[in-house]
């Protein structure tokens, strides 16, 4: 069975810019909130994601697989699971 990576937020952050389209739209304390907007059957969706970050200390398990399944809402399994779990 896979483990899980310890990840910070800055890490989940840049995961999602850099491979997603998302972009830190604001910063309220520690929580950054990401957003892109996607065409899905000729109508556009925005999609949020709300991350938090304290500096470069690992989130908590918990965290990481809350982060996980409310990203698999709008990605596959596959495209989540290099990025999350140890092979």
């Amino acid at each position: 069975m896979p483990k899980l990576r310890r990840l910070s937020g800055s890490d989940i952050v840049r995961i999602l810019e850099q491979n997603f389209g998302f972009t830190v739209i604001r910063i309220r304390g520690s929580h950054h909130i990401l957003r892109r907007t996607v065409i899905v059957q000729r109508r556009e969706e925005i999609q949020t994601v709300n991350v938090p970050v304290h500096g470069s200390k690992p989130l908590a398990p918990g965290m990481l697989k809350r982060l996980y399944r409310e990203m698999l809402r709008y990605f596959t399994e596959e495209e989540l699971r290099q990025y999350f779990y140890t092979d």
